[in-house]
């Protein structure tokens, strides 16, 4: 009888083991104070005495790609879809105005492929760098017969850190406050199953074929990558105080926004008062997508919302062109029943 061995399963243990370590170099160049012993450990350590802070809170979050993944394996381009699963997480972490501190991947996948599993990984690490915080360990898990080849599966965590006394309080917002929009690159790593169903299905798009109408290749659009808001977010705070902020992921600003809203107040939207890029309207026309089919499903061009008090809300666009950082003043907070309207 053969001696059947792991590897024979499909699981090459020692090729993992290598391939870990030959990109553990990654990892390092994420390092930022705090971190202790970085990746190879059963868990990773970073340690909080070296953040200042009287009232420190944490704050987590975990995310995925979702089906934007689906776009990379089409494409076999695997460097953005790293930088997606940070800025899914650290922009959630973001509307606590806390400081992203450390991340931690997964990585699974039916066969381990060395250039592949180098390219998210390299992703990762410069959304890490992005976002200021340390690359502090994860996990790759090699399962064959549960993914197809050439196919994986990502998911991310991270934790920040945040004075109590700068959390933004929905209870702080009032009637007359300001909502500022900062732009989105486009999709970021949401609505994808129905950008995938009009562009590629039913209007017969391909990946590789140039679009008139966003003057490059549709797979250039599509793995764009998401805008990592650290930067932006951590002036802002440092400075100024942000009753709220939304992250405009799935749901767009119709489910998201409220999130940071109290009972009794409803957002109103001024359409056409941001840019909005040009892959949401083909999207629209293709499909035959109706206006509240969008707005329920993509950020249309919105990736950040926040909401200022309008005593404030100079102070803040004063900071945001000193940073030359794009952004749209697109409306205002109402008494009403908690929701979101849009106004010509």
């Amino acid at each position: 009888m053969a001696k059947l061995t792991y590897k024979d399963a499909g699981v090459d243990v020692e090729g993992a083991n290598r391939l870990v370590r030959s990109i553990a170099s990654l990892a390092r160049k994420t390092a930022r104070p705090g971190l202790m012993g970085g990746v190879g450990g059963f868990g990773g350590l970073f340690d909080l005495s070296r953040i200042r802070g009287r009232r420190p809170v944490l704050v987590s979050s975990t995310d995925g790609v979702g089906t934007k993944l689906r776009v990379a394996f089409m494409a076999d381009r695997h460097d953005t879809v790293g930088i997606d699963l940070v800025a899914m997480c650290v922009n959630d972490v973001l509307t606590q105005a806390a400081e992203p501190l450390f991340f931690l991947d997964y990585f699974a996948t039916g066969r381990l492929e060395a250039a592949t599993l180098k390219s998210v990984v390299a992703g990762v690490a410069e959304g890490c760098r992005l976002a200021g915080c340390a690359l502090l360990g994860g996990e790759t898990a090699e399962m064959p017969s549960f993914y197809r080849d050439g196919e994986y599966d990502l998911a991310g965590f991270c934790v920040g850190i945040v004075e109590k006394d700068r959390i933004p309080d929905p209870r702080a917002v009032r009637a007359g406050d300001v909502i500022i929009g900062l732009p989105s690159s486009g999709l970021h790593s949401n609505g994808y199953s129905l950008a995938r169903k009009v562009l590629l299905e039913t209007a017969g798009l391909k990946l590789k074929s140039r679009v008139a109408e966003l003057g490059h290749s549709l797979a250039d659009e599509l793995l764009r990558p998401t805008v990592i808001y650290a930067g932006v977010i951590r002036a802002l705070t440092k400075r100024h105080r942000i009753k709220g902020i939304a992250h405009i992921t799935g749901g767009g600003i119709v489910e998201n926004l409220p999130r940071v809203l109290p009972t009794g107040l409803r957002a109103w939207i001024k359409r056409g008062s941001w840019p909005t890029p040009p892959i949401f309207d083909l999207i629209a026309q293709l499909g035959g997508v109706t206006r509240a089919e969008m707005d329920r499903t993509f950020n249309n061009g919105v990736g950040m919302a926040l909401v200022v008090g309008a005593d404030a809300a100079g102070g803040v666009e004063r900071a945001l062109r000193r940073r030359r950082e794009p952004y749209a003043v697109i409306g205002e907070i109402r008494k009403g029943r908690r929701g979101v309207s849009f106004t010509s």
